[in-house]
Parts: structure tokens; C-alpha cells; sequence
């Protein structure tokens, strides 16, 4: 077919930031503390993972003096944080890892961020089918869009070595959905001007990238997901995701589902399963004494503040609020925005839930919260008010319109669309989750997937620095880490 009869397709947010975020929710809801990223090119995902969570864990009760409904409840949703306390990249391209190197530095970091957890993170250089003693029951393994461009011989590694030899709690992996690519073309056509047909020949399909190995439909993909999971004692869950902005004329979008294709595997506990994968693993072991090793190139170690771990009396903590409500001339406050405070944090020694101890134990403040509301978001009144004074806002409150918020949060994160560089990967080429399969040929046209979004505009040119582009600054002076949802 020609190139004038190819379908515009868009995605928002971009296909290769909603795979993200994909991953970093399930990442959330899971309370991961270990993930190591296979294939993690120039260390995107790693980057974000070095932002700084706003507190600590919830405290325990030997952290409050009076724990409360509201110290102890059940955290929402949306004030679920991640508290990395150990991250590892591995990747084959030494120049790639030069930028995860770089952006995964402390020296990277923005120094407005407080950090109240320490953070080792780790870059290899090496193949996947290497094993890598460090990598042994890691809490999580990432692999988002790498094994649609390994040959046959590294792809029949995967699972014997991820699932097998290291044998995560979770394995989170993403592929290109191939039923997808019919979305790009009116019924009965293949787009065939700028799109790539299978390299292997083993297919006539035509594929989103040149190194692409396979695509594989919705049925392929969980096929080989529940045979995997089946050899190996996991539970598997799959779907899709990234739906195109524009409705197709024809009527297939709900049949061709999402442009990536997305998985969970849950490890099956027990001393059988333990034994049944320690049984099938021998050969391997004995194999990967005669390999060559995973090549540490960089440790990068974050320390913690020096008042994480260490709360201060209620009394100088309910001082240095009042003093805020005085400095701002408020009568009322979210708890966001005194939290963000960095010397009020401090007093808390990190901990969220003793502002709210030392805040509900005090005369002089009514903390009014809703339920299912987030906790950032809970009112703090001055008892009596202020003369003359209407309810504060800041940059930060409910009303600001959620997508320019979403918006702004992502740009400041250095959010980006990356050229694929085609990496080598065991005997074949390697590509990152650089978000290149956005469309048929993302390197013939940067801004396929949406030339109208903001998302196009300020996501490629910010490249070495995360964290430090366009920021939301509170009242207060404190800018609020941006890879979360929130409290």
C-alpha cells in the first residue's frame, strides 16, 4: 500500500510513558523496595526510580506517642509511595549505560528534594543470558520491550534464567500487541511504506521496528506467558494498554485492544515449588561456571537525611506550624504544604503520620479530613481563624485543572522520547524502552504519535538532567518529588 493511505494513530500520554507508568503502578500497589531492570538502556526507568518518596513508610507504633484513627488508617490508593531501597540496571550497550550512569548519579539529583531513605543503585554491563549471582531472588525484575528483539537462542534463555536462576517475586514485561499494527491501515492493507517486514522471514507479518525479532498477537503472547509461567511456578496476568486517541472508522478498536502488550508474574510460594525450580536449574549453574560475569560499572550510593529515622517533640513540631500560619498570614492549610516545610519534616524525623500526631494533639489546629480523600489534601484550620483572612491556596491545590498538573509533573521529571540507537544484545541488536514503536517508524517522524501535545515538546531536549526542567513550587519554597502519586 502507499504511505498516503497509512491511519493516523495517536497516543496520550506517549505509548512509552503510559508503559511506564504501567509499570511504576503495579510497582506501587505491590510495595516493591528491589527492582533490577533488564535491558535498561540509558536508564530512564531508573532515573525516575531515584527520585525520593515524600516520608518514610508509614511509622509503626512505637514511632507515635497517640496513635489515632487518623495516624493509623488504611492508606488510599492514591497515597501509595514507592520506597526503592535497592535498583540495578543491566544492559549490553556500554554507551547507553555512560547516560544511566549519569542520570542514576546523586549528583543528578535535585537538591531541593528531601530524602528520607537511602538508595543504592547498581549499573552492569553483560548479556541476560549471563547469570548474575547479585541479580538471585531480587524482589522484582523488569523487562519492558526487550524480548521481541532477542534471537531465538538468547529468548530460549529468558525464562530459565529470569524466572529460574534469579526467580523474582514479580517479572513485569511489556511487547509490541502485533494485532495492533492493523490500526494503522484501513481494512485488508498492510502498511508496508514504513513499517518493516519480519527480518526472520519465518513470517510475512510486518513489524513497528527493523530489529524486531517477532510480534506476537494477543493469543501468542499469553500463550507463551501461561507456558512460562507453568514450567516455572508463577501466576501470570496479561492485558493491554495504550489505546489510540482517534476512534477507528471501522469500528475494530475494542477487537485490536492496546498498541503494548503488558504482564505481571507472580511467584508460587511453597517448598515445592522452591524445589521443582532448583531441580530444573542444575544444568544452568553448572554452565555459568565457566562463563564470563556481569561487569559492575558504577554503584551509586544515597544517603539518607540526617534527621530520617529521628522525631522531635510535638510541642516544637506544633511551634514550627504555627509559625508558618503566621509567615503566610493563613488561616487554613493543606497538609501538603506544611509537610513540604523542610525543617518541619525534619522534626518528624520523615514521618507523615507524626505532623499528623503532633497536629491532632494540638488546641490550636482542627485537622478536617474526608474519606477516600488523600491525606496531602487534608485541611488544617487555625482554631479561631484569622481576621481578615480567607482560606490560603498555593500552586498545589485541588483546583488546579489535573491535566496541566499531570502535564507539569512529567515535564519536570525530564520526561523523553529517545531515539533507538539499535543496541547489541547477545549475537543480535538490542533496543531499550525508548519508545520508538510508537508508530510504524517513530525515527522517520519524531512526533507521530502526537505533534499537538505538549508531551512532544518539552520531552527530548531535556536529556541529562532529571528533575531540574519546569517545577511546581509550593508556598514554602519545597518543590514536591514528582514520580508519585502523592500522600
Amino acid at each position: 500500500m502507499g504511505g498516503e493511505a497509512e491511519l493516523r494513530v495517536t497516543f496520550f500520554p506517549p505509548l512509552y510513558l503510559q508503559r511506564r507508568i504501567w509499570v511504576l503502578d503495579v510497582l506501587r500497589r505491590e510495595q516493591v523496595t528491589e527492582i533490577v531492570d533488564i535491558g535498561c538502556g540509558e536508564g530512564q526507568l531508573l532515573a525516575v526510580l531515584c527520585q525520593p518518596a515524600p516520608s518514610l513508610p508509614p511509622a509503626d507504633s512505637g514511632v507515635l506517642v497517640s496513635p489515632s484513627d487518623a495516624t493509623s488508617a488504611t492508606l488510599e490508593a492514591d497515597d501509595l509511595d514507592l520506597h526503592p531501597t535497592r535498583i540495578a540496571g543491566l544492559d549490553i550497550s556500554t554507551h547507553a549505560l555512560a547516560s544511566a550512569i549519569e542520570d542514576t548519579s546523586p549528583a543528578a539529583a535535585n537538591a531541593l528534594y528531601t530524602r528520607w531513605e537511602p538508595l543504592e543503585v547498581n549499573i552492569w554491563h553483560g548479556g541476560l543470558e549471563i547469570f548474575n549471582p547479585a541479580f538471585v531472588n531480587a524482589e522484582c525484575i523488569v523487562a519492558t520491550e526487550v524480548v521481541e528483539h532477542l534471537p531465538e537462542v538468547i529468548l530460549a534463555d529468558f525464562a530459565p534464567m529470569i524466572m529460574g536462576m534469579y526467580h523474582p517475586r514479580l517479572l513485569l514485561v511489556t511487547t509490541p500487541s502485533y494485532g495492533f499494527n492493523a490500526r494503522f491501515s484501513p481494512p485488508g492493507l498492510t502498511n508496508i511504506a514504513t513499517g518493516f517486514p519480519d527480518p526472520t522471514r519465518r513470517t510475512n507479518r510486518v513489524f513497528r521496528h527493523h530489529d524486531h525479532k517477532f510480534e506476537w498477537t494477543i493469543e501468542e503472547f499469553q500463550e507463551w506467558c501461561e507456558g512460562i509461567a507453568h514450567e516455572w511456578g508463577y501466576d501470570v496476568d496479561t492485558t493491554t494498554i495504550g489505546r489510540a486517541q482517534e476512534k477507528d472508522e471501522w469500528g475494530r478498536d475494542e477487537e485490536l485492544g492496546g498498541a503494548s502488550q503488558v504482564a505481571v508474574f507472580r511467584r508460587l510460594e511453597g517448598e515445592a515449588w522452591a524445589t521443582t525450580r532448583e531441580e530444573k536449574i542444575t544444568s544452568m549453574k553448572e554452565i555459568s561456571k565457566s562463563q564470563k560475569e556481569h561487569h559492575l560499572l558504577r554503584s551509586h550510593h544515597y544517603e539518607a537525611h540526617v534527621r530520617a529515622g529521628k522525631r522531635g517533640l510535638a510541642e516544637e513540631i506544633v511551634k514550627a506550624v504555627l509559625d508558618k500560619f503566621d509567615e503566610w498570614e493563613a488561616a487554613e492549610l493543606r497538609l501538603e504544604e506544611i509537610w513540604f516545610v523542610e525543617e518541619i519534616g525534619a522534626m518528624c524525623g520523615g514521618w507523615f503520620e507524626v505532623l499528623i500526631e503532633a497536629i491532632e494533639g494540638s488546641a490550636r489546629f482542627d485537622l478536617q479530613r474526608s474519606k477516600g480523600q488523600r491525606r496531602g489534601d487534608w485541611q488544617v484550620l487555625l482554631v479561631g481563624g484569622r481576621p481578615g483572612k480567607k482560606k490560603a491556596t498555593s500552586e498545589w491545590a485541588p483546583g488546579q485543572p489535573t491535566d496541566d498538573l499531570f502535564e507539569e509533573v512529567l515535564q519536570s521529571e525530564g520526561y523523553r522520547s529517545d531515539d533507538d540507537p539499535g543496541f547489541d544484545w547477545g549475537s543480535g541488536l538490542y533496543s531499550s524502552d525508548s519508545g520508538v514503536d510508537l508508530s510504524w517508524d517513530i525515527n522517520k517522524d519524531d512526533n507521530a504519535w502526537g505533534k499537538e501535545s505538549a508531551w512532544t515538546g518539552d520531552s527530548s531536549d531535556d536529556v541529562g538532567d532529571w528533575g531540574t526542567g519546569k517545577e511546581s513550587v509550593s508556598r514554602s519554597g519545597s518543590n514536591r518529588p514528582c514520580w508519585y502519586e502523592g500522600f
